[in-house]
This record gives structure tokens, sequence and C-alpha cells, in this order.
């Protein structure tokens, strides 16, 4: 079940979703608009390695807005912490962002139960576009979880991205043993 605007209000109210800064005005009827942050960043390196710890260069998109390229990942960050305690928030992009030939994300569309922080955005577009700091870039779907939670996200003790920031976060992939 998806929650509506009225289900959403009133878990904020009881913090089982937190959402800041929060706007009334970015409340849909069974979704909440995020924006992108000012802190952009991109590999190091071109050919990435799955079992190394990938280094990123971080910067800021100015007040002219910043031309994003095709064949680059950008890494980006939502301007709005949340916090989800009792249930799946989903990121999709706004089709308005789809309709500029951005992704918001290459897979990671769904954060868990217990997932507090800002979200890191992985960004590709297929022609040249220029993007703004505020923007609203995609909308936050919470789905309804039936039973107990036995291990939320924030209280795992091996979680990778758990450190509350407001800069993209690189691929923690190396963390993993295979």
């Amino acid at each position: 079940m998806i929650l509506t605007d009225s289900q959403i209000l009133a878990a904020l109210e009881t913090k089982e979703i937190v959402i800041e800064p929060f706007d009334i005005s970015c409340l849909g009827t069974n979704s909440y608009d995020v924006h992108l942050g000012k802190h952009l960043a991109t590999y190091k390196d071109r050919v990435l390695d799955a079992k190394i710890h990938n280094e990123i260069n971080h910067f800021e998109i100015g007040p002219e807005g910043f031309v994003i390229q095709p064949g680059t990942l950008y890494l980006g960050v939502t301007q709005e912490y949340t916090e989800t305690h009792h249930a799946v928030p989903f990121l999709e992009g706004k089709s308005s962002v789809g309709r500029l030939g951005i992704d918001i994300h290459a897979t990671a569309g769904k954060g868990d139960v217990g997932f507090c922080n800002t979200w890191t955005l992985e960004i590709s577009c297929v022609q040249p576009v220029r993007i703004y700091a505020g923007m609203p870039v995609g909308q936050l779907i919470y789905f309804k979880v039936e039973g107990d939670i036995l291990n939320p996200y924030n209280l795992k003790s091996g979680a990778k991205y758990n450190e509350r920031g407001i800069r993209p976060v690189e691929s923690m992939m190396w963390k993993n043993k295979f």
C-alpha cells in the first residue's frame, strides 16, 4: 500500500517519517517532491573497480547552473534529509526531469526502513543539459510495511551509508566481501 498525502502528514507528526526541510507545497497526492542539492561529484578515474575505494571529486553547482554531459556519471544529493521508520521509501525521478533526458538513479531507487540521511543520486543524461541547485528532481513514495522490523538500516552495524552528510557519497561496494 502506498501512503497518501494525509498518511504522510500523520507519519510526519509521529516522526515515523522525517523530512527536513519540509514544505507542504511539495506534498503530492501520494508522494513528496525532493530537490537537487548544490553538491555534485564525479569519480576521479574513468575506469572504476568494484573491489577498491574509487575516489570522487566534489564541486558545487553555482547560481548559473551546471551543464551535465552524456557519458559521465554525476553523483548528486537531495537537499532534503529524510528518515523513514515504518515505511519503505522509494525515490523516483520527476517526469519533467525525465523529459529532459535525465536519470536520477541508476538502480538505487529503494531505501530501507530505518534509512536516515540525504539521498545520493546517480545522475546521467542523454544529451547535455543545464541543471540547478534547488530544482525538483524526484519524488519520494512511501510503502507501508507489515510486521515487525528486526534490523532497521540505521541500527545495522555494517550499514555503509549511515553517516549523515550533505554531499553525495561514492560507492562503498569495496566494503563488501566477494
